[in-house]
């Protein structure tokens, strides 16, 4: 199954477990957020939306809020000794689709554990030891 979404001006065909930058969107790192301008739900009977599909929505997971690419404005007009240059980096949110839903449906699914990196135990000081016993 598969759908396409509107956000941001701009239109992206998603399918679950699928990981796509978008433009920033409000919400914490691991949090679900709902979309909920759905344009077509694909699969076996696809549904078009006159311009949405009523009931529809597409849950995702926030995995990371980042900053795009440099991108570099620069005006010169010749024998004037005139430029301007300017710049700027879109702000980014990284997502993951949970699911896909219809209907009015909540999503089931929620944020998925954090990876937790394994901690080495504290070694015990042998010099210490042995100077206290």
């Amino acid at each position: 199954m598969f759908a396409v979404i509107k956000t941001g001006g701009r239109q992206y065909r998603v399918a679950p477990d699928d990981v796509l930058e978008v433009g920033k969107i409000a919400g914490d790192v691991g949090t679900i957020v709902q979309l909920g301008e759905v344009l077509v739900l694909g699969g076996d009977t696809p549904t078009l939306g006159t311009p949405t599909v009523a009931g529809a929505s597409v849950a995702a997971e926030v995995l990371d809020h980042k900053r795009g690419p440099k991108v570099i404005a620069f005006k010169k007009r010749r024998r004037k000794n005139s430029r301007r240059k300017r710049g700027y980096r879109d702000e980014i949110t990284v997502l993951r689709i949970t699911e896909i839903l219809a209907d009015g449906k909540k999503p089931s699914v929620g944020p998925r554990p954090k990876r937790v990196k394994a901690e080495k135990p504290a070694a015990a000081d042998d010099k210490g030891e042995a100077a206290s016993a």
